[in-house]
């Protein structure tokens, strides 16, 4: 099975109206995917390297267990409001699937 890609596979997407767009989702997924490998590697490295020094990754934990008790109910408020966000995207989001069916409905 041949593969197409680059403009071949996007000429495939225009069909859609929306081929500018999803070349720009494509793209950005494919930044996303390089920068997690290179993060997995690079992260790799240090925790083989942090291994070797238990003392260190003690003292680290603490730092971090410090900065998350003295910054708590900032995180609190700011995941709070990240969930009220997350829940009335996909209430929208519902609603526009509701629209989408009720026209397909229509049209048929």
């Amino acid at each position: 099975m041949a593969h197409s890609h680059g403009t071949q596979a996007m000429k495939g997407m225009s069909h859609s109206g929306h081929s500018h767009q999803a070349a720009h989702a494509m793209g950005k997924q494919i930044m996303k995917g390089s920068m997690a490998s290179a993060s997995v590697k690079s992260g790799g490295k240090v925790m083989s390297k942090l291994a070797r020094h238990p003392v260190l990754v003690f003292g680290l934990g603490l730092a971090a267990g410090y900065v998350i008790y003295k910054y708590r109910k900032e995180i609190v408020s700011s995941v709070g409001k990240a969930t009220d966000a997350s829940k009335d995207f996909v209430l929208q989001q519902k609603e526009n699937l509701e629209d989408i069916v009720a026209e397909t409905k229509e049209e048929g």
